[in-house]
């Protein structure tokens, strides 16, 4: 049986760079983009014409957050489904002028270009970058990046009225940062298998409350949890069978949760679990480095926690460290590191995250 499938012609309304293209002239673009574009371009190019093609999906790799990287197939109709759960949860309609600075090589991306299609909105492009408003002077209703392109692009926020972040945790340091920023911002959750986010929450919201915000599900979403604490993703319009992450969560209700942790960074300390990622948020408060908690084995307590900062060596820095760690009152006895760490560069992996096993390898022998 041959896989055919009819793509759905683009909305009246879509734009690329400010001119309308239907499905026929989209495949020249492509091809124009894989010839004679940038990089970013290309990438673009080559998913247009996976897009285009007459099969129900394209062929993704995954990021690699929840495991090792792998080629996975999404359904093209799960994709559009999710863009229109995007427009009503975010409520952003046709004519929604849009600003992608995420490279098409991954999930974001690529969903980006299927909600402008779809949902009728005017997207302009430009190079992924680090700072990708510095060359922005429009205002736009909405885009999407990553946490660090969000840390670079706090004094030009006012260019985008909504923001979704996605790809790597938010840091307090940051969240912080956004606090009185007009943009309304929200953290996502999501992964390739989902066609991006199925959660999200807002970063910066009008109410302070002293309490972590729950995500909050998109339309269509229902969740669970495994006998490991973790989340169980149902969604029939954008997944053919249910998710099993390796997300620790905490369920408030139907449409609500509050993620703890990777249940593979749980460390079992004297028979006490604990979170690297809650302990980081609390050490957030007092680090300014880059840094990390991890653990190693111990004769009495199985594990012990340990701290790494990417910082010069001396005895003087570890002393201080100690000292404000000790001052953090939100840090329960067992989150307080048992020894740290002064690490002159971190391991990193492709994408500029902290490779933190490769580290742990090379320092601690």
């Amino acid at each position: 049986m041959t896989n055919t499938y009819k793509i759905p012609e683009t909305h009246p309304d879509f734009r690329l760079n400010k001119r309308h293209f239907t499905n026929v002239e989209l495949r020249q673009v492509a091809y124009s983009y894989i010839k004679e574009g940038e990089p970013f371009e290309q990438q673009i190019g080559d998913f247009l014409l996976d897009w285009l093609k007459p099969t129900s999906y394209i062929e993704v790799h995954t990021s690699g957050s929840t495991g090792t990287p792998k080629k996975i197939r999404l359904e093209k109709q799960h994709m559009i489904n999710s863009a229109l759960a995007t427009s009503k949860f975010f409520k952003l309609p046709a004519h929604t002028t849009a600003l992608m600075c995420l490279p098409a090589e991954y999930i974001a991306g690529k969903m980006m270009l299927v909600r402008a299609m779809f949902l009728g909105w005017h997207l302009d492009t430009v190079p992924p970058s680090s700072n990708p408003l510095d060359r922005v002077f429009k205002v736009y209703d909405f885009s999407a990046m990553t946490p660090f392109q969000l840390d670079n692009s706090i004094a030009r926020l006012h260019l985008v009225k909504k923001m979704i972040i996605g790809g790597g945790a938010v840091s307090p340091r940051l969240r912080k940062m956004l606090r009185d920023v007009d943009s309304v911002l929200f953290e996502t959750y999501g992964m390739t298998e989902t066609c991006s986010h199925i959660a999200a929450k807002k970063l910066n919201p009008e109410k302070k409350k002293k309490n972590e915000r729950p995500f909050k599900l998109m339309p269509n979403v229902s969740i669970a949890q495994d006998d490991r604490g973790c989340l169980i993703i149902k969604a029939p319009n954008i997944l053919d069978e249910e998710i099993i992450t390796n997300d620790v969560v905490e369920i408030i209700t139907y449409k609500k949760f509050l993620w703890k942790g990777r249940y593979d960074n749980i460390i079992n300390s004297g028979g006490i679990k604990l979170f690297p990622e809650q302990i980081e948020q609390k050490l957030n408060k007092v680090l300014d480095r880059r840094f990390f908690v991890t653990s190693m084995p111990d004769d009495s307590l199985g594990e012990k926690l340990i701290l790494f900062v990417e910082d010069d060596f001396s005895e003087e820095t570890i002393d201080q460290l100690k000292e404000k760690i000790d001052h953090i009152k939100s840090l329960d006895k067992y989150e307080k590191p048992k020894k740290i760490y002064l690490i002159e560069k971190f391991e990193e992996t492709p994408n500029g995250k902290i490779h933190r096993e490769n580290t742990l390898k090379s320092k601690v022998s």
